[in-house]
């Protein structure tokens, strides 16, 4: 399921995203699947197996035609796609399918054929033991963990506002990018209308709607097909969970899924740090890319606020990260994994709004929930 063996054959998004009152979630879960489908030359009765997140795995397969022999319904929060891409490449190794679409719609903003919440129901876990102490919703529960995590590095604001520069640069970029403008760390700081302390409303992602697609074969299977020389293969992966409420981390200045899974995604795909040209760190509130770039490895404990600042992930830098302009700028529909996914596809075939130069590796880092689920994936647009 490893080192090339899976490949990545169609990917798209939704045509539109952003503001799509015009269609409900699970036609953005359509759109996108046709969007890849075609962009894999392949038609519905050639996907054996389906993988969603949202609704359940039969919904999406019924209102598309497919009849699929493997499924997967993995719900683990935002980063389900990066563990569909894994229990794909499984069940293709295995052989229990053939070829795997995966597909992601939410109407965020619009609110458009969304089923209830109930994370937060009286009777769950977070119910019960959050909520009534005002952990209602994502700024207000991220605050604890990002302050800790600043105060035990000796870091500030600035180093959040920071992200939020660097990523907007990207942005600036991307025509489909939900936010564009140019911004500064004293606007994001003292301009951006506070939320909870720390975050101001640009340290928090964007509400949209949109979708995205993937659909993935063996690569022997993948060379056979109108998109195999825009085939981008799976070279390792890794998945971990903790708690499901973020009151229970172990740290509340690390994570250790982000470790467990990065680590298992590296010693897989038998690569090193240096090895990765452009990194996607799910960022739906700037202190995510942080936990990230010191939980992966890529620096050292204390130091990724200053390797931000320096222009390291920026255009031109060492490390080109959130290219697309991340959750914070790009897009987030409430599950952004795909987004980051489908950004590293991109880079990898030579098709992205911003694109880096020579990219052949990419790393894929996703968070689940709150501080919950990660999942890692190495990409790479070489079989080794």
């Amino acid at each position: 399921m490893h080192h090339g063996n899976i490949a990545v054959v169609g990917a798209a998004e939704t045509t539109g995203i952003g503001v799509r009152p015009d269609a409900s979630m699970i036609q953005l879960h359509a759109e996108a699947a046709r969007n890849a489908l075609a962009d894999a030359g392949l038609e519905p009765p050639d996907i054996d197996g389906l993988a969603t997140a949202g609704p359940m795995p039969m919904e999406v397969s019924h209102y598309l035609g497919v009849t699929p022999r493997w499924v997967d319904g993995t719900m683990v929060g935002g980063c389900s796609f990066m563990l569909h891409v894994r229990h794909a490449a499984a069940a293709i190794a295995a052989g229990a399918a053939t070829t795997v679409l995966i597909t992601h719609g939410e109407s965020g903003r619009s609110r458009i054929g969304m089923s209830r919440y109930e994370a937060m129901a009286p009777d769950s876990v977070s119910g019960q033991f959050e909520v009534p102490y005002g952990a209602l919703m994502p700024y207000a529960t991220f605050t604890v963990p990002a302050l800790r995590f600043l105060h035990d590095r000796g870091m500030s604001r600035t180093d959040l506002a920071e992200v939020v520069v660097a990523q907007r640069e990207w942005a600036g970029r991307n025509p489909r990018a939900f936010r564009r403008k140019p911004i500064s760390v004293d606007e994001v700081l003292n301009s951006s209308p506070p939320v909870a302390y720390p975050f101001t409303r640009d340290m928090c992602c964007v509400v949209t709607d949109g979708g995205g697609a993937l659909v993935l074969t063996s690569a022997e299977r993948a060379a056979d097909l109108p998109s195999a020389d825009r085939a981008v293969f799976l070279l390792g992966s890794g998945e971990a969970a903790e708690s499901p409420i973020m009151s229970q981390m172990r740290d509340l200045g690390s994570f250790g899924a982000f470790r467990q899974a990065s680590a298992e995604a590296f010693a897989t795909a038998g690569v090193g740090h240096g090895d990765i040209d452009h990194l996607m760190c799910y960022d739906a509130f700037a202190h995510l890319p942080l936990y990230m770039l010191e939980d992966l490895g890529f620096v050292g404990h204390g130091e990724s606020g200053e390797f931000i600042a320096s222009g390291a992930t920026r255009p031109g830098g060492k490390l080109p990260m959130n290219t697309n302009g991340g959750g914070l700028s790009y897009t987030h529909t409430g599950m952004y994994g795909m987004f980051a996914i489908q950004e590293a596809v991109r880079q990898l075939r030579g098709e992205a709004a911003a694109q880096v130069p020579d990219a052949r590796v990419s790393f894929v880092q996703g968070v689940g929930l709150y501080f919950a689920a990660a999942g890692s994936l190495v990409l790479s647009n070489f079989r080794p």
